[in-house]
């Protein structure tokens, strides 16, 4: 795994779609141990990506450094960004999507749901149209919320499924993977309060190789 940025605070690497984020064997962490070479080395996962999502990743090296960078997610004021290939265009250019989330673990599935109850959560989702090529869209997507599947599951239901997402989309686009990536992430150092910024670009495969415009935006 690439390690894009390493002190004994913390971890920026680049996580494989198709790996956990989670510490366990294969995860995130323990791919970070191996990259640095030191298998008892206290890497934390700090935030979660979804299992076939790839891109820039942060982690915690030691418990201090988890705290601190757990409470800059808690209070949002780590920023993260994502791109995304879509089926269709969205109506504006920008714009934000709020929705109730509903989570069935026996599906291992997230719906939107019209009724609130204590297992709806707000999701809310800021996009920007950047590009469209024929019928698909290259979006940047923020989060205000951290939902399971959020992005997902509300750009499903508002008609703009993401290329290559079999759970939430459609069967057809094949083997293609599914299109949402990891971009950007900026947060405050743990221990020296340093503003610190990293990009890395989507893969130079289908459908990505449809857009330039990413190569434009900022963390």
């Amino acid at each position: 795994m690439e390690i894009l940025y390493s002190d004994r605070f913390l971890i920026v690497c680049v996580k494989p779609a198709g790996v956990l984020s989670t510490d366990e064997p294969g995860g995130v962490p323990s791919l970070a141990r191996q990259a640095l070479g030191d298998e008892r080395a206290d890497v934390r996962t700090v935030h979660r990506l979804d299992r076939v999502v790839g891109g820039v990743m942060l982690l915690a090296r030691g418990a201090d450094a988890a705290a601190a960078l757990g409470r800059q997610v808690m209070d949002g004021s780590f920023q993260k960004r994502y791109l995304a290939v879509v089926h269709g265009a969205p109506e504006a250019g920008a714009g934000t999507f709020t929705d109730l989330l509903r989570r069935d673990r026996r599906e291992c599935r997230t719906y939107v749901t019209d009724t609130p109850g204590k297992d709806a959560r707000e999701a809310i989702s800021d996009y920007t149209l950047l590009e469209r090529a024929g019928a698909l869209s290259l979006l940047r997507i923020s989060l205000r919320t951290g939902r399971t599947h959020q992005i997902r599951a509300q750009f499903a239901h508002h008609g703009l499924p993401l290329v290559g997402d079999r759970k939430y989309g459609t069967l057809a686009d094949g083997e293609t993977p599914i299109a949402l990536w990891s971009h950007a992430i900026a947060f405050a150092h743990p221990d020296t309060g340093a503003a610190m910024a990293f990009r890395l670009p989507p893969p130079r495969i289908d459908p990505w190789t449809e857009f330039s415009a990413w190569e434009e935006t900022a963390p």
